[in-house]
């Protein structure tokens, strides 16, 4: 048989990378702009991005599995109490199915049989799948969302660290600027290749915005600056 291969499959994992590269790109460059804003030493830099980069790793994962974690708790509930009502009112649960098939434009006889035959099969999968939109495909994975998060923002941060590492102490503004908006475009058009949507609207999306972060950042760390001076 023939499998359709869709984007949607990827939803999960890529949402994760695809944030976890953009903040880490972003936060970090920012941290870095800002704090060379303030005429800081080349160490400073350095060490202000390096902690950037180990915290925000860290971050991502912590926030990214408990954030999962509470919908895989949300998903586990709502399937203990669809098991309890199976168990309690099966033919109320029959009977709930057939209306959601009646609703999506099936007649009601051919609905009725539906629901029986996919109920015979897995009670519990066809009322999780109907009737709460859970699958396979859009479960709750705590660890999955929380790796790719830590890697990908550590795969964004490293390019920032890098520049301002190597970059002659005069350029290390206009050199994280060129390469943070050239990085964010390449991963702007990735990400559109691999949900396949538009490429040129994920790439401005994602460099517009960015480039307030950065220029934000940098007008506040220019004015502390001063103001330490």
């Amino acid at each position: 048989m023939h499998r359709e291969r869709h984007s949607i499959g990827r939803v999960g994992w890529l949402r994760a990378a695809v944030l976890g590269a953009n903040d880490g790109i972003v936060s970090t460059a920012s941290l870095v702009l800002g704090v060379a804003s303030a005429n800081t030493s080349s160490s400073g830099v350095l060490l202000a991005g390096c902690a950037g980069l180990v915290a925000g790793a860290m971050s991502m994962a912590t926030g990214e599995y408990v954030s999962v974690s509470s919908q895989a708790d949300t998903e586990t509930a709502a399937l203990a109490q669809e098991k309890n009502e199976l168990a309690t009112d099966y033919e109320g649960e029959v009977t709930e199915l057939t209306s959601l098939y009646i609703q999506r434009g099936l007649e009601p006889a051919l609905a009725r049989r539906a629901a029986e035959q996919l109920m015979a099969q897995d009670a519990l999968d066809a009322h999780a799948r109907e009737e709460l939109g859970l699958s396979d495909i859009n479960s709750a994975r705590p660890f999955q969302a929380a790796l790719f998060s830590a890697l990908s923002f550590s795969a964004g941060a490293v390019l920032p660290v890098l520049v301002a590492w190597l970059s002659p102490a005069g350029l290390v503004l206009p050199f994280i600027i060129l390469s943070t908006l050239f990085s964010l475009a390449v991963l702007g058009y990735i990400s559109s290749v691999a949900s396949k949507a538009p490429a040129l609207k994920a790439i401005i999306r994602v460099t517009f915005w960015s480039s307030m972060a950065m220029a934000l950042s940098m007008g506040v760390g220019s004015l502390v600056g001063q103001v330490l001076v």
